[in-house]
């Protein structure tokens, strides 16, 4: 049968072979649709699917006889709507981000197309803050917004000095920093940092405040970690002390001598017994 589609490959091959290249980007946590052809399935012959990801390398294909191969196995499959075949991505993240080169062809031709796929990420609420900090005689201004795909604009209410920075993360995040100067006598209330993203429907804004020195907003993520941790590691060493305790309580009463009977209750009736015995002797 393999050699039956290798024939047709080559015949599509000499009619014609449109290259197609493009870039794709999808929002994370939504469903991806990648279209490999313009041509309706029902002209297909077969479609494959060769992704290169960051972590590995896989291949989906399908033909219109319904065989199909899949060595990704991570949700990536090849549906058919009313008139296309196309490559599903569900519940997009950044491991999906790669190249992925599809070859179909169908009665009258082949199409390769090699596409660039991103994904773009707002950063969340948590991860956008803005303080105050001194630095030496000056007065700083910080506003971060972190881990955004791409990064987030930052912008102040009053111009001065400023400066900024990204910092890019292992899974392709991006944190954006911007460091503004300002006077000392400056009015704290007119002071604000805009934050901009490409994924909100608007931009959010902060008032920058002072933080005990030598700290930043973002530091009190791992300190609330760490308390979190004691307090689960004291109450399951409290709770294990209470179970020896029991175990403890149960073995003493396990060893306990049984207990005799009175003696004052016994010796009544041995002294009847002794005066009945006397009597008939």
């Amino acid at each position: 049968m393999m050699w039956i589609y290798i024939l047709i490959f080559f015949l599509t091959e000499s009619r014609g072979m449109a290259q197609v290249n493009k870039k794709e980007v999808f929002n994370l946590g939504s469903d991806a649709r990648l279209i490999c052809s313009n041509r309706t399935w029902t002209k297909a012959v077969f479609v494959i699917w060769n992704i290169e990801l960051t972590h590995k390398t896989c291949k989906i294909s399908f033909n219109h006889e319904g065989q199909s191969f899949d060595s990704c196995n991570d949700g990536k499959s090849i549906q058919n709507s009313t008139d296309q075949s196309f490559l599903h991505i569900p519940n997009f993240s950044v491991n999906d981000v790669g190249a992925y080169k599809c070859e179909s062809a169908y009665t009258g031709g082949n199409e390769n197309y090699n596409i660039e796929v991103g994904v773009t990420a707002p950063p969340t609420a948590p991860t956008v803050s803005a303080w105050l900090k001194r630095r030496g005689n000056k007065m700083v201004a910080v506003c971060r917004a972190e881990r955004g795909i791409p990064a987030a604009n930052i912008s102040w209410s009053v111009t001065g000095n400023h400066s900024v920075t990204q910092q890019n993360d292992r899974d392709g995040f991006v944190t954006a920093e911007s460091q503004l100067e300002v006077p000392e006598d400056i009015d704290r209330e007119n002071l604000t940092c805009i934050v901009w993203h490409q994924l909100w429907e608007r931009e959010k804004t902060l008032v920058p405040d002072f933080l005990p020195e030598g700290l930043s907003i973002f530091y009190f993520i791992p300190v609330f970690g760490i308390i979190f941790i004691l307090v689960a590691f004291f109450s399951i060493y409290s709770l294990k002390k209470v179970i020896l305790l029991r175990q403890c309580q149960q073995t003493d009463a396990s060893k306990s001598p049984p207990q005799t009977e009175d003696v004052e209750e016994v010796e009544p009736y041995a002294s009847y017994v002794q005066r009945v015995n006397s009597i008939y002797n």
